[in-house]
């Protein structure tokens, strides 16, 4: 009751007031810890330098400090772009359960607004002014016959980032002359904040929307090997002799499990061996004072010595792994996989079918959303559930088909061994394809969730045809890219059912059973012979393990020839 009175006596002005003072306060909160994971990540990747530890209060040490604290910055920004949709689909389910809690009060349209108008902010300040800023203050040195210093290098960087910046303006406003005949349009480019910063934005975000249509098609495809690569796989091998048995001698069939298991362990603990062999050897060879090594070479050995740390580790995972794990985890796993993939095709189809016969709207951006009104999906919180890790999933299957494609491979991260200017364009490269990802959720019917703020304004998304043509390209892109994957798998499983099926196979399951039967009889005939060497008479146990060999001989010499006749 207090709470509500302070509420009514509360005039609008101190409303709005203290309104804004929460939704700036929720946002600081998201960023910061959007930011610390983002600090954690670009560290993580980072190639510290030896110079880091010894000299701290040197230039280039300040240079690459600053470079890495706008790609984090710049990081945290990407992410809070990935997790718009989801926090608005959130906020919308959420609002419809808790239609009138006053815990959920701050949840509001104008928080969401808010969210998505400080990503578009913050997305044009990193793209356009930061990420330049950073690339160039790290390659600067400072005007020839000026004081060196730090202060150099930065006017040296604000020169260059202004001449790119009137190289940008004028080659834009040029094609929007040769593009656009209207004098208004070409005129309205001098408004810089209204038109020119949208205009510019709209422009880069049409090139990641293309970049997303050719990379999440092959990551969909890329992540069953990726994926396949992180978990432990079940082990197979082919089958063996005692595989066309199973009917008939069962306690083999354990007895060569036992083997193919305690032959697995054996492999792992050799491989196991070897990596840590090399590890000492490795680490042996860079603590060795006697013998100096020169620092390319130095570099190489703890490359070297990375690699057979993860390898190692890897190994050791595969050995710790449970029969559960290995043998049920992996299956699953591709499982949902290829479950999320066939559900994202589904849903671009249909949207498709819905453009042609007209029951679909065009991806245009709204200025006033019922937040809490209705729910984006005919599933309720279920489909608003699956909605949310399709989008996800799309933004990891961009990436990782992104650093599948040959020519951006070589940007690719690694831990600990990734140069400053590499992590600059990785950073650049992951804010283009996330500031694009709501406009391809949306584009392809992901999610029916309306876009706010500028990034509905984009004059390409209301062209029927571009819209259409998009979501034929990513659902046929998709389909082939599967296709293509599976294909070769299973032209190659069907094979083997149909050998194993075949006559030649029956024949010799046939074969196979008589010479089971030809075992047990020997071993019958051998545990005789041990009876009978227990007899006094050593002439007869003689005679009989004289008979018994030669039955084993010529049983020998029938299977040999037998194996080979097959």
């Amino acid at each position: 009751m207090a709470d509500e009175s302070a509420d009514d006596v509360w005039n609008p002005q101190e409303q709005v007031f203290h309104n804004a003072v929460r939704e700036y306060v929720i946002s600081l909160l998201l960023f910061m810890a959007l930011y610390g994971i983002s600090f954690i990540v670009t560290t993580k990747f980072r190639k510290r330098s030896e110079r880091d530890d010894f000299y701290q209060a040197d230039d280039d040490a300040w240079v690459y400090r600053i470079s890495l604290w706008i790609c984090t910055f710049t990081l945290a920004v990407s992410a809070a772009a990935v997790l718009l949709l989801p926090i608005s689909i959130i906020s919308n389910e959420i609002l419809l359960i808790y239609p009138k809690s006053w815990y959920m009060k701050w949840l509001n349209s104008s928080l969401i607004h808010g969210l998505w108008n400080h990503v578009f902010l913050f997305s044009n300040l990193s793209l356009f002014i930061l990420m330049p800023f950073a690339y160039f203050f790290t390659e600067s040195e400072g005007f020839m016959g000026s004081k060196k210093g730090i202060m150099a290098r930065v006017y040296e960087t604000f020169v260059v980032l202004f001449l790119l910046g009137v190289l940008v303006v004028g080659l834009v406003w040029v094609a929007s002359a040769l593009l656009d005949q209207d004098t208004a349009s070409r005129e309205s480019l001098l408004n810089f904040w209204n038109f020119y910063l949208p205009y510019l934005y709209s422009c880069i975000s049409l090139l990641g929307v293309l970049l997303l249509l050719v990379c999440t098609p092959l990551g969909f495809a890329r992540l069953f090997t990726v994926v396949g690569q992180l978990l432990v796989k079940p082990r197979s091998s082919e089958p063996g002799l005692f595989y066309h048995v199973t009917k008939w001698s069962p306690h083999l069939v354990v007895i060569d499990v036992l083997n193919n298991r305690l032959d697995f362990m054996t492999n792992i603990e050799e491989d196991i061996y070897s990596a840590k062999f090399e590890e000492d050897n490795l680490l042996r060879k860079l603590k060795d004072k006697l013998s100096p090594i020169s620092l390319p070479d130095k570099q190489d050995l703890r490359k070297r010595l990375l690699e057979v740390q993860t390898e190692r580790k890897k190994l050791e995972r595969r050995q710790k792994a449970s029969a559960w794990q290995r043998n049920l985890g992996y299956p699953l796993v591709m499982l949902l996989l290829l479950a999320l993939t066939g559900t994202a095709v589904f849903i671009v189809s249909i949207h498709t079918l819905g453009l042609l016969f007209g029951g679909a709207a065009l991806p245009v951006g709204v200025q006033d959303i019922g937040l809490g009104q209705a729910s984006l999906s005919m599933f309720g919180v279920l489909g608003a559930s699956v909605e949310i890790v399709l989008i996800l999933y799309l933004m990891v299957a961009s990436v990782v088909g992104f650093y599948s494609v040959p020519l951006f491979s070589r940007i690719r991260p690694t831990k600990a061994n990734t140069p400053m200017t590499m992590v600059i364009a990785n950073c650049l490269v992951l804010l283009t394809m996330s500031s694009a990802l709501p406009v391809l959720s949306r584009t392809i019917g992901i999610t029916h969730f309306d876009l706010l703020g500028y990034f509905g304004r984009f004059n390409w998304l209301g062209n029927f045809y571009i819209v259409l043509l998009y979501n034929v390209v990513f659902a046929v892109g998709t389909g082939l890219c599967l296709v293509k994957k599976f294909s070769v798998s299973v032209r190659r499983e069907l094979y083997a059912r149909l050998r194993m099926y075949s006559p030649v196979t029956r024949r010799r399951q046939s074969r196979t059973e008589s010479m089971s039967a030809a075992v047990a009889h020997t071993a019958n005939g051998m545990t005789a012979t041990m009876a009978a060497s227990l007899n006094p008479a050593n002439e007869t146990g003689a005679a009989t393990a004289t008979g018994s060999n030669s039955t084993n001989e010529n049983l020998s010499n029938g299977t040999a020839h037998s194996i080979k006749s097959d």
